[in-house]
């Protein structure tokens, strides 16, 4: 018999789950990560391909792969604000740069800009950093290279072969996953920041080219931190759903 969980109760879990941005040091049992993997294929995919690849990092692993990520930050960080002759220096010494995935740090199209400066505005008003204040910006930002302290970082690989289907598969089963572990008490955060060194990441796991690096998600137990209380604004179902076309809209309601 299949039990259908009351729509109130569902709806209410649905919006109860957060973006984690701090966590505790609490180890996430390798049983758990499996299970939460698990979950996460019960999504739909395109032909049942399941054209993605998880690498899980924890212990010396993450650790390795944080600290590289924090000098290359670092290096950038530095190039921001170099001046001419750091830039010129920076250019052709290259630490630091994206070495994949630059559409992380292109700016956004102006019809989802808003949405994204809303959040950038409101998040950092909820921690008290105003915007003049580059330091702590840039602080908050490197905490993405310290995955905000989880001690679990799945990095989520895409096979290039089907493109944008192979993200859309691959956002399906990383959907499930995150709800997974809202379920069991976990927290999460999907980080597209991380996906701009793919390199550092593959140094230390056995990758075919065929995939490429989509993004991250930070994985662990949240702490009682006030940023964990933040919730993005969510927007209507008005805003993205395709209104009908003029001439059609005027036949359907005579």
């Amino acid at each position: 018999m299949v039990v259908h969980p009351d729509s109130d109760d569902f709806s209410a879990f649905l919006a109860s789950r957060r973006s984690t941005r701090d966590f505790l040091p609490t180890p996430v049992s390798e049983e758990i990560i499996h299970e939460i993997i698990a979950d996460g294929l019960t999504a739909p995919s395109w032909s049942n391909t399941r054209p993605f690849l998880v690498a899980v990092a924890t212990g010396d692993v993450r650790d390795r792969i944080s600290e590289e990520f924090l000098r290359r930050w670092d290096a950038v960080k530095d190039f921001q604000g170099a001046g001419v002759r750091g830039k010129i220096k920076s250019f052709f010494r290259r630490y630091g740069h994206p070495t994949s995935n630059w559409l992380v740090v292109k700016p956004y199209h102006s019809d989802l800009t808003p949405r994204s400066k809303r959040l950038g505005k409101d998040l950092m008003s909820s921690i008290g950093v105003s915007r003049d204040d580059k330091t702590r910006r840039d602080a908050f930002w490197a905490r993405n290279y310290e995955f905000f302290g989880a001690p679990v970082e799945l990095f989520v690989f895409t096979h290039k072969t089907l493109k944008k289907f192979a993200a859309s598969d691959a956002g399906l089963f990383m959907q499930n996953l995150i709800l997974s572990a809202h379920s069991k008490g976990l927290g999460t955060c999907p980080q597209g920041a991380v996906a701009i060194w793919e390199d550092a990441v593959r140094e230390e796991f056995e990758i075919s080219n065929q995939y490429s690096l989509l993004c991250g998600i930070s994985l662990g137990y949240p702490s009682d931190e006030s940023i964990n209380k933040f919730g993005a604004h969510r927007i209507s179902p008005s805003e993205i759903i395709a209104p009908l076309s003029g001439s059609k809209s005027e036949n359907q309601n005579p």
